[in-house]
């Protein structure tokens, strides 16, 4: 998924991109892609997590879960998974 972004001409132009996992709570940041095989690929897509989507940002402490908003439902991530999301 996140090798098709790198293929788009410009697409790379200008863009802060970072993992899930070091985004704070309450931000809000928009889908990209997984650095992941196609397995996690196709569970995210079943959630809702395809390229351009928003993802609000509910709980990202140190200790305790890590949880999102996608599409108006919660989603509570493992912080490994977390970690292979790229947002900007």
């Amino acid at each position: 998924m996140l090798n098709s972004f790198k293929r788009r001409k410009g697409c790379m132009k200008n863009r802060a991109f970072k993992s899930l996992a070091i985004v704070e709570s309450g931000r809000r940041v928009r889908f990209l892609g997984v650095h992941t095989g196609r397995g996690l690929q196709a569970r995210l897509s079943a959630m809702g997590m395809i390229p351009g989507v928003e993802i609000d940002v509910i709980s990202n402490s140190d200790h305790g879960p890590f949880i999102i908003a996608v599409k108006g439902s919660r989603i509570m991530l493992g912080r490994g998974m977390a970690s292979k999301i790229v947002v900007g």
